[in-house]
């Protein structure tokens, strides 16, 4: 497993970071501060940030959690072990979708230490297309009220598919239409 320190933890990771208080640099000097204005204080344990723009952030994947949406104009501060980060590729598959049905929300969530027979995993450019098909289907629900079934049944059963196989949404419509006309 690669090492993380002050060096090279910015070029193409994935980190949750724990949020911290907002005013955690108040009185505290910034290490480094990066074109965008996000502050970064190093310790031998960790990194703490501080900024308003988390999520996508230049070639890396970086989340607070506990926030969902973020919003450009809310500063955070949060705090990551140098051991909370991972590479970021498109070979790694460590990563997999957890769906709350009844807010229809999903997120992409990266394996820790879960027992990952029951998940299906996938890279994170996967993930990332798949959560945002998870969201249409969750959105957009026109397509599915010409079916013999429960609108909810059938984003259930689609979502489903997304999170546990590799096919795209498009080849489970087919699919879904398909049956539903044989039926």
């Amino acid at each position: 497993m690669k090492e993380y320190h002050k060096f090279n933890f910015y070029k193409y990771t994935y980190c949750e970071f724990e949020m911290q208080k907002i005013d955690f640099f108040k009185d505290m000097k910034a290490h480094f501060q990066s074109k965008s204005g996000s502050y970064y204080y190093y310790t031998n344990e960790g990194v703490f940030r501080y900024s308003n723009h988390w999520g996508r952030v230049a070639n890396c994947r970086w989340k607070i959690k506990g926030i969902e949406e973020y919003k450009n104009q809310n500063y955070y501060v949060g705090f990551a072990n140098w051991n909370d980060f991972y590479p970021l590729n498109s070979f790694d598959k460590v990563f997999y979708i957890a769906v709350d049905y009844q807010n229809e929300q999903a997120k992409i969530c990266r394996v820790q230490d879960e027992n990952t027979e029951d998940l299906f995993l996938m890279t994170s450019e996967i993930a990332h297309q798949k959560l945002k098909n998870i969201r249409e289907v969750f959105k957009d629900a026109k397509w599915m009220t010409y079916m013999n079934e429960d609108v909810s049944i059938i984003q259930k059963k689609v979502i489903a598919e997304l999170i546990s196989t590799h096919k795209t949404l498009q080849k489970i419509k087919l699919e879904l239409r398909r049956n539903s006309t044989l039926s």
